[in-house]
């Protein structure tokens, strides 16, 4: 039976070991539901009857926000994680979609958001919040099919939409986690993710609460003070999304590396190359899956998973043509590991027995329209299976090309591109062509040591790039754009296309030189 946030933290009311570390402070995880049911008053006698008990949090991963967390699963209220790099009409707009009574937050905001905003360490948060010191609210009578949270996905492909995510859907995951990897009230759980978003919750948060871990919180992600967090914390467990993995790998390396506590770091959208050298320099296991904030597909790596494969695609996983609907035929390689048949391979994820975990979107009708057709959950992202049922990402469903009559997935090309021994990111894309269709432009951050000019010259080592998919126009960037949670925002790059001061490079027709453009 799927239990409710409640019910996970309940549980640990008469917990004396550690809960929640924060900097240089500590609280039990008993110490901890108290404030959660101080915040769970505190939050009812804010409710305005007649609207719905919708809470905004623009905070940092600061213990306000685990309180509020527990304080939101006790009380029945919504909590809706804002995204703190959001602000005027934007953040507005977020506001507003959300149906939010109130904003709780550390920092100054517009005078004409259209709520109440309160200010946390305020005179009046401190007052309000000893009104209610000592307070123990009947809990709400919550299931695990009630709304718990309002998690914004991350707005790659245009404004971000807010995902319903009821109780169930944070607790399931936090407690399989915690089973699956045998967490315990001795392990330490670190969350440096932004806690506004999906993978904090559910991979972070839950599972320490879950388990009975000490959750230790980072307010901000920081490359250069991982390492040494995980030693002050003892964090054994951590979780990540996006890029964390290679920012931390770009410090500098020390012969002491591998002497911490970390045995084990869990997410998703790890680069292939850096889930082995992470797991090597600072000697722990990393497990990558595959998911989004939606949760209706999510594939499992397993040990056999061949290199560039996400894992093996589960029951109810099928790759299916967005236009007929019907199966795609399995993945061909030819002799050298290319795919032979992309036409008739290259479809959506999609979960044929249902919705998954995903429970809608708020106030989107249309949206929810789009992933849920015929009774089954369509992701958005393309892959494709090989006949050994091995899951192959191809990109999102923005980022199919078609070139020269061919359609083309940017996942593989970024792949091959990430091979490099000096690209450090890559980030392909569509620009349109003279003529009909599109060209392959990639977005590349490189050591000093890349010379663009002999790239073509790598290209051609990489048996498993057929000749389309070379991009026909290289940037070198100091850095991509990116949301809050790492992900690359390509339709900036793809919306300035030639348009930028940075260098760009271009593939000589009919050739496999590179020559750089001028003006």
């Amino acid at each position: 039976m799927t239990p409710t946030v409640a019910e996970l933290l309940l549980a640990r009311a008469d917990d004396d070991s550690p809960g929640l570390l924060f900097e240089d402070r500590r609280w039990s995880w008993a110490e901890h539901v108290l404030c959660s049911r101080q915040y769970a008053s505190l939050l009812r006698s804010l409710c305005v009857d007649g609207r719905p008990f919708h809470v905004g949090v623009l905070l940092d991963n600061v213990p306000e926000f685990s309180f509020l967390l527990g304080g939101a699963a006790l009380s029945g209220a919504v909590l809706v994680g804002l995204n703190p790099t959001r602000g005027g009409a934007a953040l507005a707009r977020d506001v507003r979609l959300t149906d939010c009574q109130l904003v709780i937050t550390d920092r100054d905001l517009p005078d004409d958001l259209g709520v109440a905003v309160l200010g946390i360490g305020t005179p009046l948060w401190n007052r309000l919040l000893a009104e209610h010191t000592g307070a123990r609210p009947a809990p709400a009578p919550v299931t695990a099919d009630d709304l718990f949270a309002l998690v914004f996905t991350s707005g790659t492909g245009g404004d971000p939409k807010a995902v319903r995510c009821t109780h169930g859907k944070i607790a399931f995951p936090g407690r399989m986690l915690a089973d699956r990897f045998g967490l315990t009230g001795d392990d330490v759980a670190y969350v440096s993710m932004p806690m506004f978003h999906s993978n904090a919750l559910m991979a972070g948060w839950a599972v320490g609460l879950a388990a009975g871990a000490a959750i230790a919180l980072r307010r901000r992600f920081s490359a250069s003070g991982f390492l040494p967090d995980v030693r002050r914390f003892g964090a054994t467990y951590a979780n990540y999304v996006g890029k964390p993995l290679s920012y931390v790998l770009a410090t500098p390396r020390r012969p002491d590396d591998a002497d911490n506590p970390l045995r084990l770091a869990y997410g998703n959208e790890g680069a292939e190359r850096d889930l082995a050298a992470f797991g090597e320099r600072f000697g722990c296991l990393v497990v990558d899956g595959f998911g989004s904030s939606e949760g209706g597909v999510a594939v499992q790596r397993t040990p056999d998973t061949p290199p560039g494969a996400l894992g093996r695609a589960t029951d109810g996983v099928a790759v299916l043509d967005p236009d007929t609907g019907r199966r795609c035929s399995p993945a061909r390689f030819d002799a050298d590991g290319r795919l032979a048949n992309p036409d008739e391979a290259v479809g959506e994820l999609v979960n044929t027995t249902g919705p998954g975990w995903f429970a809608g979107y708020y106030n989107d009708p249309e949206a929810d329209a789009e992933r849920m057709r015929d009774g089954m959950y369509w992701s958005g992202d393309l892959g494709y299976v090989d006949e050994n049922g091995f899951c192959y990402f191809a990109g999102r469903s923005q980022d199919w090309l078609r070139v020269d009559g061919e359609n083309l997935g940017t996942a593989p090309i970024e792949r091959a591109l990430l091979r490099h021994p000096d690209v450090v990111e890559a980030a392909v894309y569509a620009i349109p062509a003279p003529d009909v269709g599109d060209q392959v432009m990639a977005a590349l951050r490189t050591t000093d040591a890349f010379d663009p000019a002999r790239l073509g010259e790598f290209l051609c080592s990489q048996r498993d790039l057929g000749p389309k998919q070379w991009p026909a126009y290289v940037r070198l960037v100091d850095d991509l754009p990116r949301t809050p949670t790492h992900k690359v925002l390509k339709r900036h790059l793809a919306a300035e296309a030639l348009d930028t001061d940075d260098p760009v490079w271009r593939r000589c027709f009919g050739t496999d030189d590179y020559t750089r453009l001028t003006d």
